[in-house]
């Protein structure tokens, strides 16, 4: 057995070593892709949430700078913020302190039929 030789270790990873490292790569980077997506549409809402709730606050204080509500204590209009469309809604209320009023704004995406607004704002009036 002296004059033969022994075949050397092949050095380098074999092919289901490479396969399984790189099932292993796609499934993080999968993951990574997909969180990443949820941060943007959670950033995405966020912006909206903020620009609405803006909105509100605007229409609140152009009703304390006008002086006056509505007839009925009811009004809607639509503004354009942030690059697009929103319709509001305002409603007065009565509340249990005499001359005051509580006004509360709710504020919609427009064109969007949504239930839920994307912002509502309660302030008091003085009549």
């Amino acid at each position: 057995m002296r004059g033969r030789h022994r075949p050397r270790a092949a050095s380098g990873f074999t092919l289901l070593e490479v396969l399984i490292a790189l099932l292993v790569l796609s499934l993080v980077l999968v993951a990574l892709v997909r969180s990443v997506g949820q941060e943007a549409q959670a950033l995405a809402m966020q912006r909206e949430a903020t620009l609405a709730q803006w909105l509100a606050a605007n229409r609140l204080a152009e009703l304390r700078l006008e002086g006056r509500l509505p007839a009925d204590g009811r009004a809607s209009g639509r503004a354009r913020m942030g690059g697009r469309d929103w319709r509001w809604q305002l409603q007065a209320r009565a509340t249990d302190v005499q001359g005051l009023l509580q006004v509360e704004v709710r504020v919609y995406a427009d064109g969007e039929d949504q239930a839920e607004p994307a912002a509502t704002l309660l302030g008091f009036y003085r009549r």
